[in-house]
């Protein structure tokens, strides 16, 4: 079974959706507006705060503070995949090949 990679980097983007960058280079857009009817999310809905959202420390999930979080799993399982991002293992293959 292949690990969730974890998060490199996130940023929010218009939309309350987060534009989220992990390990393996992929990109994800992760639509927060759902989350807003469970009341431990309700705070979202806070621009300011909202903006306020960083990376876990080990690249774990990313959080707004320490009751509202998500986790890598989340971001990765239910976010969509950005068009022109690219795995970096691929990357590095064709670096690879490039050098041969």
């Amino acid at each position: 079974m292949e690990r969730t990679p974890r998060v490199a980097s996130v940023r929010p983007a218009g939309d309350m959706r987060l534009l989220v960058t992990f390990t393996n280079g992929e990109g994800r857009t992760y639509d927060c507006r759902p989350l807003l009817e469970r009341p431990q999310f309700r705070m979202l809905a806070d621009p300011g705060f909202f903006r306020a959202v960083t990376v876990d420390v080990g690249g774990y999930g990313v959080s707004w503070n320490d009751d509202v979080d998500l986790s890598e799993y989340e971001l990765w399982t239910n976010g969509e995949p950005v068009a022109g991002s690219v795995p970096l293992a691929f990357r590095r293959a064709v670096a690879d090949t490039a050098k041969s």
